[in-house]
């Protein structure tokens, strides 16, 4: 599934053109995705002018001058295509976007361009809902904190994660505690922190609840591995590329992450990465720096 960097860049590309722009026309091409359409799904959403494209988790949100707004999930496979003169694929996504016309789903027509949402495994969904109570929307209201704002940090993780007996990766991933983290970026973050993901959670507070060198290092890890990834994805929208779904850069930068066998990248650590499996999803990481 798209993580939260890919979600940002897709929202990022997405806002050049939708941004304030009027949608004349919506082509909805099935009945539903992995929920049904809401009803009169195009009817809603012609005519209409959006307002500023907003990321909340995995969601992007796109507010419309008719006091509704607009939620967009990728789902495991969801793409969007635009299409001006030139067609791109907005967002820089660690495994491959479909092109294919078979999948596409949802034609959204503007006065400049023609945006398009792609998903052949139909995991993704758009809803519409009443703006003014977006935050008791039952997919919102149970969110936890954005690792990305600005009032995150270890004394955050500390208090978020005191008293629990839960490994410090599930904790993570747990999204009523911080939205948006995925699989991937956890694994780079605790490998940047030296924290091994089966350690408890608990451990990042100390017994004040005051937060450890440990929370401190995870907290800027965790900050520092998802701007590193938007910024790639960020790169390849800034410099015009056509990415037509294909890999973006930051995979290369992966420390970890997919690396079974691989010696570990820290300097003077003798390690070698493993996959195990946590709650059904692979976890990769060096039980020799990471404890």
């Amino acid at each position: 599934m798209p993580e939260l960097p890919e979600v940002e860049t897709v929202r990022r590309g997405l806002a050049a053109v939708l941004d304030h722009a009027r949608i004349e026309a919506v082509e909805q091409r099935r009945a539903g995705l992995r929920f049904p359409f809401p009803e009169r799904f195009a009817e809603r959403l012609a005519g209409r002018r959006v307002g500023n494209l907003t990321r909340r988790a995995k969601y992007i949100l796109a507010p419309l001058d008719s006091g509704e707004t607009l939620i967009m999930h990728l789902g495991m496979s969801g793409s969007f295509r635009i299409e001006r003169e030139t067609r791109e694929t907005p967002g820089a996504f660690h495994f491959a976007r479909s092109n294919s016309a078979a999948h596409d789903h949802v034609v959204f027509r503007l006065s400049n361009a023609r945006v398009t949402y792609n998903d052949p495994r139909r995991f993704g969904f758009m809803l519409l809902a009443p703006s003014d109570r977006l935050g008791g929307h039952p997919l919102f209201a149970r969110l936890g904190v954005e690792p990305l704002a600005a009032d995150f940090d270890a004394a955050v993780l500390a208090r978020l994660f005191a008293g629990r007996t839960t490994p410090l990766k599930g904790a993570l991933l747990d999204q009523s505690l911080v939205a948006g983290l995925g699989n991937i970026y956890v694994c780079e973050a605790l490998h940047r922190a030296g924290l091994s993901p089966l350690r408890e959670a608990r451990t990042l507070a100390g017994p004040a609840g005051a937060p450890t060198a440990g929370a401190r290092r995870l907290a800027a890890a965790i900050r520092a591995v998802l701007e590193e990834a938007i910024e790639a994805g960020g790169s390849t929208l800034r410099d015009h590329r056509q990415t037509d779904g294909e890999l973006g850069y930051f995979q290369h930068s992966f420390a970890v992450y997919s690396k079974e066998g691989a010696a570990c990248p820290r300097a003077r650590c003798k390690g070698t990465i493993v996959r195990i499996t946590q709650a059904g999803r692979s976890t990769f990481y060096c039980p020799a720096c990471q404890r």
